[in-house]
């Protein structure tokens, strides 16, 4: 026999003996024979393939109106307490339908992502692998690949542990998720440059449990004080208190959970993340108010540390262009002036990081990405981090001041 043939009934065989370990089609089963003396057979198992679970949302939208949010009345002065039957406000609000869709429509996507990243996401991906999640599925939903129409409203942060905020791995960053992390997870969604920001911690150890739970807490009594003419330092106050009112304990240890003072809320404009209000989470004396037709952000910071971030040598990967820039900034190299076109085309004042550069082509870019930098054209906004050892915990909703009342756009069922 030749060599061809015997590599050939080996094949058979191997395939018989597998057929024998795994068979495709059961033997029937002879014993159960019925009165016309029918066999009965097992049914061959059909295996369906899995529905995908991200579309474009507008197709679960024909319409193109997006759900709700939660409604809250507002409180406070008799002015405000009459909003809600408000003829007049009534009709200013409407005449902002549009502006108030594209908020839901970012909002729908950003609960339908965390629910399904919420699902997937697990011990032993590497922090690439779990941005990467959630950036694809919200530019899926969003149906567009124009950066400027609809997607990312900013990078998404995943800081661990004692990091609180700006980390999201450059390309090459071997991080894995761990087990005992506490992970941060904020990201934004955007429709026509109207930003939900919305941010959630996800662990999966259950020690961490009391951590979040205070935190959370303390985000939804921020929400409750904000409003149309609410004081910033009571809003900040109403956070401190609920916040550190809790006790976790860790290790053998029992930590007042305290809030990163330096860390705050902020209001949101079109196209820019920061509007340049800041929000506080502790009572700072601060008597300005909130207005009307705003778009804030509560967003609260808690730590089993000293309750203060700062930069601690982490690898910068957030950055924006300014909103403001200096005047005739002198920009030298061509290669950043090419990089201020491709930042201007891609991505406007939205923030990006160095992979939203990599996966849109560009190489070699860090060079003019220092010089952007130097002269104020792009601003950089490094990981921030409190006392190694310690644990942070985020929790963020968006919110709409509207006329009548307020709309906390981002609510879902998880949070």
């Amino acid at each position: 026999m030749s060599e061809q043939a015997v590599d050939k009934v080996e094949s058979k065989l191997e395939k018989l003996d597998l057929e024998k370990e795994n068979p495709e089609e059961p033997i029937a089963n002879t014993e159960g024979a019925d009165a016309d003396g029918e066999k009965k057979k097992k049914k061959k198992k059909k295996h369906h393939k899995k529905k995908k679970e991200i579309n474009d949302i507008a197709k679960f939208y024909p319409e193109g109106v997006y759900p709700e949010g939660e409604w809250q009345d507002y409180t406070g002065s008799e002015e405000n307490l009459k909003r809600s039957t408000d003829e007049e406000k009534r009709y200013l609000d409407n005449q902002q339908n549009n502006k108030w869709n594209d908020f839901r429509k970012a909002a729908e996507i950003h609960r339908r992502v965390r629910k399904y990243a919420k699902k997937t996401i697990q011990p032993g991906m590497t922090m690439i692998q779990v941005c990467e999640t959630i950036e694809n599925a919200v530019r899926t939903f969003c149906g567009t690949e124009d950066s400027l129409k609809s997607g990312m409203g900013f990078p998404c942060g995943v800081s661990l542990n004692n990091c609180a905020a700006h980390y999201t791995p450059n390309a090459g960053d071997k991080t894995v998720l761990d087990y005992n992390d506490v992970m941060k997870v904020d990201f934004g969604v955007h429709v026509n440059g109207n930003i939900i920001d919305c941010a959630f911690t996800h662990t999966f150890n259950p020690r961490y449990d009391p951590l979040l739970e205070a935190v959370r807490e303390a985000t939804n009594a921020g929400i409750n004080a904000a409003g149309i003419d609410a004081r910033l330092t009571d809003i900040g106050e109403a956070v401190e208190e609920v916040m550190e009112s809790h006790e976790v304990e860790l290790d053998g240890h029992t930590y007042t959970v305290k809030c990163i003072r330096n860390l705050n809320g902020h209001n949101i404009a079109p196209f820019r993340i920061h509007g340049g209000v800041s929000i506080p989470i502790v009572k700072n004396g601060d008597n300005t108010k909130l207005e009307e037709g705003q778009t804030i952000a509560i967003e609260t910071f808690g730590s089993t540390g000293k309750g203060y971030v700062d930069y601690s040598g982490g690898e910068v990967s957030h950055y924006m262009k300014n909103s403001n820039p200096p005047p005739n900034a002198p920009v030298r190299l061509s290669s950043a002036r090419h990089l201020l076109q491709v930042i201007d085309k891609n991505f406007g004042t939205i923030p990006f990081c160095r992979r939203y550069l990599d996966r849109i082509g560009e190489e070699k870019y860090l060079l003019a990405l220092r010089q952007l930098v130097k002269v104020g054209l792009v601003t950089e906004h490094p990981p921030l981090f409190d006392t190694r050892g310690s644990y942070t915990a985020q929790f963020e909703h968006t919110i709409l001041l509207h006329p009548t009342r307020k709309e906390v756009v981002s609510r879902g069922d998880d949070y």
